[in-house]
């Protein structure tokens, strides 16, 4: 017989849903990835956690992941979140591709278990989203992320009860392909996750118009890929969380007991 913590996702979605009205929206449960390179990261990332340290928990897809990771092609991002976040004793938990059902997945076995920690800084759901998810198509896409959100909050909340979470809006993006197509679905998007605030515990952030113009074009130097920030563009989002940041955890210490930073298993020198 299955645990009953294995169905608290699935139930979480369902009340959220139709506490939003959204009666035939998308029920969205944790999917774990399958390929070995992230299973591999997954193990990271469990002994990670399972060390313990960590206040600020940063959790989401390859955007979280690139600003505080130890691979060699992202040095520079490193070094910004060390300037900006050392003495809060962050962890970064981001993944690359990870879908809101993915993150969903990971934090589900285990990668939040026993961290407790103060605050847990969450952004997810670009991956979910796919060229020409406009009109109806881009609806559908909306409300299946707003499931996963609120899916992903309730996980946070159930394990780490005393947690304050700073909810960041899907960021612009105008990917070669897509230019600034999507962006109407993301601001939608945006406004809908916005209403999961409650000023208290769950936090809102939208960096949309310090990253975007009113049109949804990227302002220059924000975005190396279209998707990715630059070093310029964390640190736009550095300098909109630090307030927060010291409300919730108080001024930086002058030492950080947060265990090193992980990498892409797949990008480590092979003995």
């Amino acid at each position: 017989m299955k645990r009953w913590s294995q169905f608290a996702p699935l139930l979480a979605a369902f009340t959220a849903a139709t506490a939003l009205g959204q009666t035939n929206a998308p029920v969205v449960g944790p999917i774990p990835r399958t390929d070995r390179n992230s299973q591999l990261a997954h193990e990271q990332l469990l002994a990670k956690a399972r060390q313990g340290g960590i206040d600020l928990y940063f959790v989401g897809d390859s955007i979280i992941r690139r600003w505080g990771c130890s691979d060699a092609a992202y040095r520079d991002l490193l070094a910004n979140w060390t300037t900006n976040f050392h003495g809060w004793n962050a962890g970064n938990f981001g993944w690359g591709s990870d879908t809101v059902q993915n993150v969903l997945g990971r934090l589900e076995n285990g990668e939040l278990a026993d961290v407790r920690p103060k605050v847990v800084v969450l952004l997810a759901g670009t991956n979910n989203l796919k060229p020409g998810d406009t009109g109806e198509k881009g609806e559908a896409r909306i409300a299946e992320v707003t499931a996963g959100i609120r899916a992903i909050l309730d996980s946070i909340r159930r394990q780490a009860p005393a947690a304050t979470v700073i909810l960041t809006g899907v960021l612009p993006r105008n990917s070669p392909s897509e230019g600034t197509t999507l962006m109407p679905t993301i601001r939608r998007l945006n406004a809908r996750l916005a209403g999961f605030a409650d000023g208290q515990r769950i936090r809102y952030l939208d960096l949309d118009d310090r990253l975007a113009d009113r049109d949804g074009k990227l302002l220059p130097g924000m975005m190396h890929d279209g998707v990715h920030p630059t070093v310029q563009g964390y640190q736009v989002w550095a300098d909109a969380l630090k307030p927060l940041l010291t409300e919730l955890l108080g001024p930086p210490a002058k030492g950080d007991h947060a265990p090193p930073p992980t990498g892409d298993p797949s990008a480590q020198p092979r003995p």
